[in-house]
């Protein structure tokens, strides 16, 4: 029966692929190349096993008295849950893991899943994205752009230690080589500094645990570029190094669109992207008791959209997934020679040194609260009844 429900599930998939064009060129998926001429079901199932965040609806207020309902204002911030995603499911589960509806996933897969939840206590839900938000200038239920969400996931990250993600921001259409390498070895807070420079010198320990469990090595990073490959228009000078990021292993797609209409973009064929759309709205979904998530509504089984390249905002946000210290160093190569050597018009820049005129590099580091995100969120809320109730009491 097993069989039979994979059989069925590649049949169903093949027949959305009637929409793509008869071609021998290659189809780009986050750094995976197939043909439609010979693994068209390979192609969907690996489409279909991303990760697929939309609009939801009758999820608890934001803040206790906002919406309940992303839709409308949301599509940014499911994009970059998408993204965010893809790079958990590399960490934990590696980039070839497949997705099959029915079939028993692996503990991590659920606890990436809850990570997304639409409740305030998970740390990457669309509650502590909008509430985040607020902090880059961003009211709740006001559309994000592409670097927005890059720095609210930023700020996020820092109180999610089971992924323990080291999440670095370009600034400037810059990527500072010696600024990710200082921040991915980075120690473990409240570690000393001969510690840190220990560790700094590291070649030969490879990645070790503390006593305390948290990991001494390579923090695997998250690279995310923000970038403008034009003014109205994207400038085609741009398309080529554009589509080249999506055949790199590391890629995690980029986040774009058109104004106010964000997708997800997950690679191309041909002159054309291939996005999942978030514009679809689906009802809340919560953990059963026992921690798994129904999930059928978290995969997108339909043939992927795709738009041409030309008509792709110019606003734009590259993303990268470096797990170990070799990924990074591989992707700095394939940047330089794939990237930088071929262009005149460079789409951005990779300098080793920290800019001198620049303000000094500091990695991120997670306010001094001892609690999660979400708890710290709601602790605020807590905070502001008892000043509410302090003053009537007053009164």
């Amino acid at each position: 029966s097993v069989l039979s429900r994979y059989e069925n599930q590649i049949t169903i998939l093949s027949d959305y692929l009637e929409e793509f064009p008869e071609t021998d060129e290659p189809v780009w998926i986050l750094g995976r190349q197939h043909h439609l001429n010979t693994d068209k079901s390979k192609l969907l199932l690996d489409i279909s096993a991303r990760l697929w965040f939309t609009y939801r609806r009758k999820f608890s207020p934001i803040g206790g008295t906002g919406p309940s309902s992303d839709a409308g204002w949301g599509c940014m911030l499911r994009c970059g849950q998408m993204m965010l995603a893809q790079a958990l499911i590399c960490r934990h589960l590696g980039r070839d893991w497949q997705w099959e509806k029915h079939k028993k996933q692996p503990e991590e897969y659920h606890r990436i899943l809850r990570c997304f939840l639409d409740r305030k206590d998970c740390c990457y839900s669309i509650h502590q994205m909008a509430q985040m938000g607020v902090g880059e200038g961003k009211s709740i239920g006001e559309w994000f752009g592409p670097n927005t969400v890059a720095q609210v996931l930023k700020k996020l990250a820092l109180f999610d230690e089971w992924n323990s993600l080291a999440v670095y921001v370009s600034m400037d259409n810059t990527v500072v080589i010696e600024d990710i390498k200082k921040m991915c070895w980075s120690p473990p807070q409240g570690s000393s500094t001969a510690h840190s420079t220990a560790h700094l010198h590291r070649s030969a320990l490879g990645r070790n645990r503390n006593t305390a469990g948290f990991c001494t090595g390579w923090k695997p990073l998250l690279l995310i570029i923000p970038l403008r490959l034009g003014i109205n228009h994207i400038n085609p000078v741009y398309i080529d190094a554009f589509k080249e990021c999506f055949k790199m292993p590391q890629s995690l797609g980029a986040l774009g669109g058109k104004p106010n209409n964000a997708y997800y973009f997950i690679g191309f064929l041909g002159n054309e992207l291939i996005y999942l759309d978030p514009h679809t709205t689906q009802s809340f979904v919560d953990s059963e008791e026992n921690g798994t998530v129904d999930d059928e509504s978290f995969h997108c089984q339909q043939a992927p959209h795709r738009m041409k390249i030309m008509n792709l905002d110019p606003s734009v946000a590259l993303g990268f997934f470096c797990k170990e210290e070799c990924d990074f160093d591989n992707w700095c190569s394939l940047v330089q020679k794939e990237i930088l050597k071929q262009q005149s018009l460079r789409m951005f820049e990779l300098v080793q040194k920290h800019p001198p005129h620049w303000p000094p590099f500091v990695p991120p580091s997670k306010p001094e609260v001892t609690t999660t995100g979400a708890e710290l969120i709601e602790s605020t809320d807590k905070l502001f009844e008892l000043e509410e109730e302090f003053e009537i009491l007053t009164v």
